[in-house]
């Protein structure tokens, strides 16, 4: 007998805190867990959980979902630096203009990139790159050889 009296006191208390308690407030969690106390001390007066919701947690369900995700602050851009590579190659680099002729069976793009890297190769055994590098932000050594034998 007394513990129905301490559900009963339970409910009538979550009740009670409901009423004080901004409509805003409660999150779904909340909400589900007086729904639970509300149908064990028989409070519920014959309402699903739908129409409970509606009444005593006063939020619908798109409310309720913006109000549960969590703002994130957008994220500082990095600042660029001397790194980033000029969208033309410097004086000096040289390029292949034809496909290599051992790479001809390969698919054209596996051909185009095995092409410019003996390119690149070539380049900076040559000590002509001048800081380019094989990719980097930009358009690196493939980016700009690749460019110019799709052309």
């Amino acid at each position: 007998m007394s513990r129905l009296k301490l559900v009963g006191l339970a409910a009538t208390a979550a009740l009670v805190a409901w009423s004080v308690a901004p409509a805003t407030a409660l999150t779904m969690k909340e909400c589900g867990e007086a729904y639970r106390t509300a149908k064990e001390g028989g409070t519920l007066n014959g309402m699903d959980w739908t129409a409970f919701r509606t009444e005593k947690c006063a939020t619908s369900a798109a409310e309720s979902a913006s109000a549960d995700t969590v703002k994130t602050e957008p994220q500082p851009k990095k600042e660029t630096s001397a790194a980033v590579a000029p969208a033309v190659a410097p004086a000096g680099v040289t390029f292949p203009t034809t496909l290599a002729a051992e790479f001809k069976t390969e698919k054209p793009a596996k051909a185009r990139m095995k092409t410019c890297l003996q390119g690149y190769h070539g380049n900076k055994d040559a000590g002509t790159l001048k800081g380019l590098r094989w990719i980097q932000k930009g358009g690196g050594y493939y980016s700009l050889c690749n460019a110019k034998l799709k052309s």
